[in-house]
């Protein structure tokens, strides 16, 4: 009853959180909300596998929240920088301590 009641939770959250990344003002803020969802999912993900008698699925939350965890950093340094790579003749944006 108690993984049940766990689950609805996370769903309700997820709602939530969907909600929420719809009307972000701006890319990090549906960044951060796509984040918070991956991370509600690998809640969802391992409750539900004990809910249906499969802890295996722990091991593949894990792994998802490792790409999750990755994929959040990668998209942040892509709007930040223009690129995800070092191209050369391109300098960074002039930070706070440069000016």
């Amino acid at each position: 009853m108690m993984f049940i009641a766990a689950t609805a939770a996370l769903i309700l959250a997820i709602a939530l959180v969907l909600a929420r990344a719809w009307m972000g003002p701006t890319v990090y803020d549906r960044v951060l909300a796509a984040n918070t969802i991956g991370t509600l999912a690998v809640g969802l993900m391992a409750t539900h596998g004990f809910l249906i008698g499969r802890p295996e699925f722990l091991d593949v939350a894990l792994v998802y929240a490792l790409l999750n965890v990755l994929s959040t950093l990668a998209i942040l340094k892509f709007f930040r920088f223009g690129s995800l790579g070092d191209p050369e003749g391109i300098e960074p944006p002039p930070t706070e301590t440069s000016r």
